[in-house]
């Protein structure tokens, strides 16, 4: 988007997460002139700790608070040039369990910022969402998402995501609210909770621990390192089309769950086979697969690490900051035990 202020003010919501927290470093880095926001409601997955190293800078400032607040939100957003919006409920299964949070957080909290988002005129607002909006694709086909794939969601969080997305969709239509779309596959990298695929099995490799895989170990992801989703929303920040969703993908051929496990192991010196199958999910799509053409033709993005170089960097990142995820699977193994049966 053309004619932004030399000097800008920007709302990052959800912005003590893995992804929040990995693009305010990368923005930080990239454009220092900018004061930066942090809107985070510190739920189980938002870490102050991801921050650390630029809680006293000059232009960031974190503010504690749900977004679903509509007075905090009206508050914060007065003279907000632009609103990167990640703060989400995010992992299916927990999704599967406890659905109101999702509903309540994504949906109905999306709409406070956009409500808020149009009151106090913002230049622009970006909004995150998920590839698993699209549904489940054949395990032995070849088709991929795109931008033009119809939504089809099969859990409570990829149905309340779908319903942001189409909140933000309304806002443009309706009201005239400059926004942009981006829907990324799964990410992986520095930060990341331990709860979600990757981080899970490093983690409990690093401990000599099995890797849990759902079902079979077919099922198919396209994996995203979160370095290159920093870049691509960059990208659609500045030369991104009002109105328009850009699809982000990480890769070009699939990989399935049970490969994915082999390839760490294998950059771990661990033995191919410390993984156990556990109860299939339910609902559990088979496959995911995204064509990031449109974002390479019209912006010039591509994901500039390979799945081998962002595995090895995302080991390397775990097997150095053990106290940080130590910490968190202590605080919450009552959950690590349910739902991977773990001891």
């Amino acid at each position: 988007m053309n004619d932004q202020p030399s000097t800008r003010k920007i709302l990052v919501t959800g912005g003590a997460g893995f992804i929040g927290s990995n693009f305010i470093h990368h923005w930080i880095q990239h454009y220092p002139q900018d004061q930066i926001i942090n809107l985070d409601a510190l739920t189980y997955a938002g870490n102050l700790d991801n921050l650390a190293d630029i809680e006293a800078a000059n232009n960031y400032q974190f503010v504690k608070g749900d977004i679903c607040d509509a007075q905090l939100v009206d508050k914060i957003m007065a003279g907000i040039n632009l609103v990167v919006h990640f703060a989400a409920e995010s992992h299916v299964d927990r999704s599967i369990l406890e659905p109101d949070k999702f509903l309540q957080t994504n949906i109905l909290g999306t709409h406070v910022l956009l409500k808020a988002a149009l009151k106090h005129r913002v230049n622009h607002f970006h909004h995150i969402s998920t590839d698993e909006v699209f549904g489940s694709l054949e395990l032995d086909s070849t088709t991929k998402f795109s931008e033009d794939t119809k939504y089809n969601p099969h859990s409570p969080y990829s149905a309340s995501k779908a319903s942001s997305d189409h909140l933000v969709r309304a806002y443009g239509d309706t009201y005239g609210l400059p926004y942009t779309i981006s829907n990324c596959s799964n990410n992986y990298g520095p930060y990341q909770f331990p709860e979600k695929f990757v981080s899970l099995a490093i983690s409990n490799l690093i401990d000599n621990k099995p890797v849990p895989i759902y079902g079979h170990g077919k099922n198919v992801r396209d994996w995203l390192f979160v370095t290159d989703h920093c870049h691509a929303i960059d990208q659609i920040i500045h030369q991104g089309k009002v109105g328009q969703t850009y699809l982000v993908g990480g890769l070009t051929t699939d990989i399935s769950n049970l490969e994915l496990i082999q390839i760490i192991a294998n950059l771990m010196h661990k033995p191919e086979t410390m993984f156990e199958f556990v109860s299939n999910r339910p609902g559990h799509d088979l496959r995911y697969a995204v064509d990031w053409s449109k974002i390479h033709q019209e912006l010039d993005w591509s994901p500039l690490v390979t799945i081998e170089e962002g595995l090895e960097a995302t080991i390397d990142w775990y097997q150095a900051n053990q106290d940080w995820w130590r910490k968190l699977k202590s605080q919450n193994r009552a959950y690590f035990n349910k739902q991977y049966q773990e001891r």
